[in-house]
């Protein structure tokens, strides 16, 4: 037995490079700052004061996600760049469908064994990200576990926090027979599904897709909603907002709709793109396991009254989204009905 004395860095972590990294990542915080913010990065809690005499009744609505499999083929292709725009699209998109608008967001990034130049890269993705969606990133926390964690490895989180009058909250209580469903395009298979997306891969590693290789197309960020929703918001009362992540349309969009409802989705209305068909062909995946595993192409969906769906649209659409009618809402309690 030795009687050298040990240190922290003899256990697997580099208390340095922690200090390196906060000091690499603050130029990218600073760029995602709001007048709200009190406080700089390095605090034990982010400080995040809301203005007063701006809001009524304010309710505070807050989500956490992350980014599943997907972070593995991150690693498999080192390209660690985008993947912190998946995890803030993920809690902000959540979030905005009550909504809200997304105030500040928190990361959490555990690993192995710290690596500067990689935690850089993914922290840069998460303030590209918070900059997309108008969020603070007021905070977060950098675990370095050598024996959680293999080597080379690394985990994420992210939480977020957004507000909206009490008045204004959508949650699909008055979606009405009738009332038109509006789809808007996602990027890809944004971050839901990469446990098959990945058996897919192995079947054909070295697939392009529209020129571009497989795991490029499939490391597509996920789409932010945030600034074409709450332009929206402004001009047209949205009765309903589903975030189409994992389940696909068949599981979250029942879930702003009221008993006695269900939703008549018109499947000719859109192409999924090629991405979902080379996932159906390669592997060969059946129609409803693919509507019941990815978004196939429909990021989100708004619930208007078909008096304001030209308005909808074009609203949509001046705000840079792929939007269409995708379906109607109908009397009787039913599964969603692909037409």
């Amino acid at each position: 037995m030795s009687n050298r004395p040990l240190t922290y860095k003899d256990a697997g972590v580099d208390i340095d490079a922690g200090d390196d990294l906060v000091e690499r990542i603050k130029p990218m915080v600073r760029t995602t700052m709001r007048p709200e913010v009190l406080g700089g990065l390095g605090g034990f809690g982010g400080l995040f004061a809301l203005q007063p005499n701006r809001y009524r009744e304010p309710v505070l609505v807050s989500g956490t996600d992350g980014v599943g499999t997907k972070l593995m083929l991150a690693h498999q292709l080192n390209r660690h760049d985008t993947i912190g725009i998946d995890l803030v699209a993920m809690c902000v998109n959540d979030v905005l469908v009550q909504g809200a608008e997304p105030l500040f967001f928190l990361d959490y990034f555990a690993c192995g064994q710290l690596d500067v130049d990689v935690a850089t890269s993914v922290v840069g993705g998460i303030a590209e990200g918070c900059a997309l969606a108008g969020a603070a990133l007021i905070g977060g926390e950098t675990a370095e576990m050598p024996d959680m964690y293999p080597r080379g490895s690394y985990d994420l989180a992210g939480f977020c926090v957004g507000v909206v009058e009490r008045d204004a909250m959508i949650d699909g209580s008055t979606v009405a027979d009738g009332d038109m469903l509006i789809g808007l395009a996602s990027s890809g298979p944004h971050s839901n599904g990469y446990s098959l997306i990945r058996k897919v891969l192995d079947r054909d590693p070295y697939a392009e897709i529209n020129g571009r290789s497989a795991g490029e197309v499939l490391l597509e960020p996920t789409r932010i909603y945030v600034r074409s929703i709450l332009a929206l918001l402004q001009a047209v009362t949205v009765k309903g907002l589903a975030h189409i992540t994992g389940g696909g349309i068949s599981e979250n969009l029942p879930r702003v709709i009221p008993a006695g409802l269900h939703a008549e989705v018109d499947t000719s209305s859109w192409q999924p793109g090629p991405v979902f068909d080379w996932l159906a062909t390669t592997g060969i995946i059946s129609s409803q396991e693919m509507r019941r595993t990815f978004n196939c192409g429909v990021g989100m969906i708004a619930v208007v009254a078909p008096a304001d769906v030209e308005q909808t649209l074009a609203l949509l659409r001046a705000s840079g989204e792929e939007c269409w009618l995708l379906g109607r809402i109908a009397a009787g309690e039913a599964p969603v009905l692909y037409l």
